[in-house]
């Protein structure tokens, strides 16, 4: 079972940007961070043998997601959408595991069950 499911925009989108910026993957992490406590951070995975074994590659065709071995816990189950509206366009996270998140939509804070479910 996959990590993260991603729909069929956000897998064309990510072919699109791995295409356009000659790399590898997009990547996806957690870090610490924003009103809520923690972030979205995305990147940029130049090739293969940038990422570390333990990091969950998820194929998007011609591109590739990678999610981040500590970042792990906190997308799982989580589904990525890409949306195009009159505003903008991004990346859309639906995860189950963020007990809040901002009305910016990049900072999130958890459910504490993540960490004793993980822990023990």
């Amino acid at each position: 079972m996959s990590i993260c499911t991603l729909t069929e925009a956000a897998q064309d989108q990510i072919n699109d940007l791995c295409k356009q910026n000659d790399c590898f993957a997009i990547s996806l992490n957690i870090k610490g961070g924003g009103c809520a406590g923690f972030e979205y951070d995305w990147g940029l995975v130049k090739s293969k043998e940038d990422i570390d074994t333990q990091d969950e590659i998820i194929s998007a065709g011609q591109g590739n997601l990678v999610i981040g071995m500590h970042s792990l816990i906190y997308l799982f189950g989580t589904q990525i959408d890409y949306v195009k509206s009159l505003v903008g366009s991004q990346f859309e996270i639906n995860n189950p595991n963020t007990r809040s998140s901002c009305g910016c939509g990049v900072s999130v804070n958890f459910d504490d069950r993540i960490h004793s479910h993980f822990m023990e």
